[in-house]
């Protein structure tokens, strides 16, 4: 992603065969075990990392490194995030803080489809210090207040991520705003009952959405008195609501910068005061606000930097996730923390070959050069996907010596070793589509496959930390530790929480399963936020135990094992029971079948009234493409989506995979729907982790599963 992927990849292999044999033969004798530590990193990965507090097989489990209690703060007195920045500021002063690359040009790219895409060609990152930034906090929180914001009273952003996000945010925890935070992808309808909900009087934004989608709902929200919008452009009032006033961002920090407002007192947040109503876009129903307090936040990102070895001010974390997400949130918030830089980003310009990155100018990754990167499954089984097609496109000898080194590498990483030599002579090229410099991932949102986690570890050469947590719990919950050398599993619980299981009869777990106590998790600890912001019927899902410690329950199915790590195996909501009586779990199914190479996302679908499951396939564009060629069908990518000889070459290699990896003969689909259309949150058929949303999904699809369940 951070150099053109086709010379990277033939670059690496150009090798003379005799001396890569001669390299394999001294690979294989070499005692990498006592070279790269590889002894005491298996002792690590084996230790039991979490036990029972009560002895008993469905806990609660804590990490045996901080056993006797939670951990709630990571420094001591800092027990609000106004407190925690401040301490940043005087620690880091004037070290940089956030970055930002300067638009050089745009021009419009027209594709041989007709369609229109805009490409950027960008400079250099301009940085920000913890002390500048520390300025402009003090001078838009005065600003804000001198607008008439009052403490405690919500204020709401709707806004891409980028530095004045964090600004923003940063602003409203020190002067003890509630921040009410939407995602940038979420619906006119969501955003409008979200800020009637919460009674928003003010708003900040972008000039983009501002435009394409707040316009459009603003006389809805009749408390709405203020519009502040982060980019340096003018924006024309004409066409807004009588009453309502817009700003930008610049003139709010001037007005906190008059004589007047710099002497504003400022009411300081106690630990327990709201710090954040973050609405989620949620993968059923309206979306729901969850109620974070500063301690919640203290908390959750106390256990989570445990975690993250050596995290500090040698490291550059690059942003691109939503930042109204929790993940991104308490990320960015944590390394702001420890004096990391923070370079901005987005899907769209992250990579040189990024959709809005001009063919032969510089994606983000090739400029920041990051050490840490969070992301969700769905990008880095993009990432997977690309690189592995291209070695496929390669030559037999290129492709075959791809080969031998990448699996010669990936049973190093399953023995807990390393390959430093692969690494050098194969992999450093590779490395460098992400900047070169990456140290550790960090994959949360859903479920990460073995075989992508893999692939990360040979070919990107650093470690990939999978995390399991909830916004319910700011997103803490488990994270698995760097010398874990397992797939699959997600990690023990944190040091500011606990977990537990609850038997769920009805699914068929129980805490007496064999090998592994299974049931629903429920987490513990003073990371567990206080509930759902006016939604009582929802409220029923947190509960607070006889030692006055509130718990969530998660709807997700777990199973602990032995050294104390967790695995989730399922969820209640998405199990169906089949017309036979047999249960089939959803997730995975999908799970399973995204590994096809035909296959780039999938929904399975079934119902208690039917005997087998159905699914909707987006396909691989590029894979299907080819094999259209190969059978003779010609037409636009719609027509070969519904082409029934393309539907039958998908679910053959569906099935194929089903077998190999031995699901069982009614959770396999018996019919598909190929979708030419991607799934993302614009579409609102995903969230912005790119969880499905099984409802929307379903009534899109309705005419579909009819079709399918009535042999149409």
């Amino acid at each position: 992603m951070g150099m053109n992927l086709d010379s990277a990849l033939q670059s690496i292999l150009f090798f003379p065969i005799h001396l890569l044999i001669w390299l394999y033969s001294v690979l294989s004798f070499l005692p990498w075990y006592y070279i790269t530590g590889a002894a005491q990193k298996e002792a690590q990965s084996k230790r039991v990392k979490a036990r029972s507090t009560s002895g008993s097989a469905a806990g609660p489990y804590r990490s045996v490194d901080h056993f006797d209690s939670l951990a709630t703060e990571d420094f001591p007195g800092k027990d609000t995030l106004d407190k925690l920045f401040h301490h940043a500021v005087q620690r880091f002063g004037n070290s940089p803080c956030l970055g930002t690359r300067d638009v050089l040009s745009e021009e419009n790219e027209i594709q041989p489809t007709g369609k229109v895409f805009k490409k950027l060609i960008l400079g250099d990152y301009r940085w920000l210090s913890y002390n500048e930034v520390d300025v402009i906090v003090n001078q838009t929180g005065r600003g804000l207040a001198a607008l008439g914001q009052q403490p405690k009273s919500n204020i709401a952003i709707f806004c891409e991520t980028r530095a004045e996000w964090m600004i923003t945010a940063q602003a409203c925890f020190r002067h003890n705003f509630p921040l009410v935070t939407f995602y940038a992808t979420l619906g006119e309808d969501a955003i409008a009952y979200g800020l009637n909900e919460a009674e928003v009087t003010h708003l900040v934004t972008s000039v983009e959405l501002l435009e394409t989608k707040m316009k459009k709902v603003l006389a809805q929200i009749p408390k709405l008195k203020h519009v502040i919008y982060v980019d340096q452009k003018k924006v024309s009032t004409d066409g807004y609501p009588a009453g309502l006033s817009i700003h930008s961002m610049q003139a709010v920090r001037e007005l906190g910068m008059l004589p007047e407002n710099v002497g504003r007192e400022i009411t300081k947040p106690q630990p327990s005061d709201l710090a954040v109503v973050m609405y989620t876009s949620g993968s059923t129903g309206r979306p729901k606000g969850v109620m974070i307090v500063h301690s919640n936040l203290i908390a959750g990102m106390t256990g989570q930097c445990e975690r993250i070895p050596g995290l500090g001010p040698d490291d550059t974390y690059i942003a691109y996730l939503p930042l109204a997400h929790v993940l991104e949130m308490t990320a960015e918030i944590s390394c702001v923390t420890y004096g990391c830089r923070i370079g901005y980003s987005s899907p769209q310009t992250l990579s040189d070959q990024s959709t809005k990155i001009k063919k032969g100018s510089k994606g983000d990754c090739s400029v920041l050069k990051p050490t840490l990167i969070a992301a969700v499954p769905e990008i880095l089984d993009r990432i997977n996907k690309n690189v592995m097609s291209k070695v496929q496109e390669m030559g037999f000898v290129q492709k075959k010596l791809f080969i031998l080194g990448y699996n010669y590498k990936l049973e190093q990483i399953k023995r807990g070793y390393d390959a430093p030599l692969c690494n050098a002579l194969l992999f450093k090229k590779v490395k460098k589509l992400l900047g070169g410099r990456v140290r550790m991932m960090l994959s949360g949102g859903a479920p990460l496959s073995a075989a992508t986690q893999r692939f990360m570890n040979v070919c990107f050469c650093c470690p990939v930390g999978q995390g399991y947590g909830l916004t319910e719990t700011c997103g803490a919950g488990t994270i698995t530790e760097v010398t874990d050398v397992s797939t699959g599993r997600v990690g023990a619980p944190l040091l500011c929480c606990e977990i537990k299981l609850r038997d769920w009869l009805e699914g068929g777990y129980t805490s007496k399963d064999q090998p592994h106590p299974r049931g629903e998790i429920l987490i513990g600890g003073p990371n567990v936020t206080i509930g759902y912001y006016k939604n009582e019927t929802n409220n029923q899902d947190f509960f607070v135990d006889e030692n006055g410690q509130r718990w969530f329950c998660t709807g997700d199915v777990g199973e602990i094992h032995p050294d104390g790590c967790l695995q989730i195996v399922d969820r209640k909501k998405d199990l169906v029971k089949l017309q036979a009586g047999e249960y089939v779990s959803l997730g995975k199914v999908e799970s399973a079948l995204k590994t096809c190479s035909l296959v780039d996302n999938i929904c399975a679908y079934a119902n208690s009234e039917q005997n087998y499951v159905i699914s909707f396939v987006v396909p691989n564009q590029k894979k299907l493409s080819e094999l259209a060629k190969q059978r003779g069908i010609v037409g636009t990518w719609e027509e070969i989506c519904r082409h029934s000889e393309m539907e039958t070459e998908v679910l053959k290699e569906i099935k194929e995979a089903a077998v190999k990896i031995k699901l069982q003969r009614f959770e396999i689909p018996v019919k598909v729907h190929l979708s030419s259309e991607p799934w993302t949150p614009e579409t609102g058929l995903v969230t912005d982790a790119f969880k499905l949303k099984r409802k929307e999904l379903k009534n899109h699809y309705l005419p579909d599963i009819e079709r399918m369940y009535g042999g149409k």
